[in-house]
């Protein structure tokens, strides 16, 4: 890997992440490295500054925050394959993110980067737009949305919780209705986020496949299904006479949906890639960590290993 320019996103109000980021830009420039660095968070989105204001490809993007601050730049970054090198300083659970352990002597990090001595994971995402009117409409009103996560089609009030009625297609068959707090369309490296805590399944991130979700849906009869990567889900809001119903990417509000207007999620086109620095990298572990699975509850050990 070049390191030629490089993009240093921080978490936004976060005192530490902004120091380990002016430590990162001193240490990168030092090797002739020219570097955009500036504050990610709920307001504030360096990265259209960040891709407007270079002429060249850029070679690495490295990311100081949580999940959070992981998805926005996944959003951001991925169509340009940028790859990610995201680091937790300041999060919280950290599936995305490589601990700190792993980058204190970041030094070092540089050095394993320019000789090619890391590994990266592609993990698919999402995309989404709105249309009007009927399925032979495929003309788009609405932007494209990405999300690494998952998108969700709920109702946000700022005064009364809403009661959401949506139709679901998949690939232009009706195949539901539901009725309840709204619906997650989610990746496999969403299934351990929204939708694990809806009762939906855990999807190995090796996997290329879409999880339908119903979130708190009042018929019990409603289940999540897991999809084919090619499908397309298509959502239509019911009865939603105040046009409460939003498509919203990775817990960011992408756009209002009204009744006559649907919105299409599909497998985007691209994948974001994340670095890996630890040589014993490993999902189950990753599970068993931040769920604490084995034993966090049931004291009792295998002793029957050879």
């Amino acid at each position: 890997m070049q390191l030629n320019q490089v993009i240093i996103a921080h978490k936004a109000g976060n005192l530490n992440s902004q120091r380990w980021a002016e430590r990162c830009a001193k240490e990168l420039e030092a090797l002739g490295c020219r570097v955009l660095m500036g504050p990610s968070g709920a307001k504030d989105n360096p990265y259209p500054v960040f891709l407007a204001s270079v002429s060249g490809p850029i070679d690495l993007a490295v990311v100081l925050g949580g999940d959070g601050t992981a998805l926005a730049a996944a959003r951001n970054l991925s169509a340009d394959g940028i790859p990610i090198l995201a680091v937790n300083v300041g999060g919280h659970l950290g599936f995305l993110t490589e601990s700190l352990v792993h980058f204190e002597d970041s030094q070092r990090v540089w050095e394993r980067l320019l000789e090619d001595r890391f590994a990266v994971q592609r993990r698919m995402m999402l995309q989404a737009a709105t249309y009007e009117g009927n399925r032979t409409n495929l003309e788009p009103m609405s932007d494209r949305f990405y999300a690494l996560n998952e998108m969700c089609v709920k109702p946000g009030s700022a005064d009364r919780m809403v009661t959401s009625i949506l139709e679901m297609e998949i690939d232009g068959e009706v195949v539901d209705q539901y009725q309840g707090d709204g619906l997650i369309v989610a990746t496999p490296t969403g299934s351990t986020c929204y939708t694990v805590a809806a009762n939906g399944p855990i999807i190995h991130p090796g996997m290329e496949a879409i999880a339908v979700t119903p979130i708190c849906p009042l018929s019990l009869s409603s289940r999540p299904i897991v999809l084919p990567p090619g499908s397309i889900v298509s959502v239509w809001p019911l009865a939603d006479r105040d046009l409460t119903t939003k498509l919203w990417m990775d817990g960011v509000l992408a756009t209002s949906i009204w009744p006559g207007q649907r919105v299409d999620i599909r497998t985007a086109d691209f994948s974001a890639q994340f670095i890996i620095l630890r040589d014993d990298y490993s999902y189950f572990k990753t599970l068993r960590e931040k769920l604490q699975w084995a034993g966090a509850l049931v004291p009792y050990s295998n002793n029957h290993r050879n």
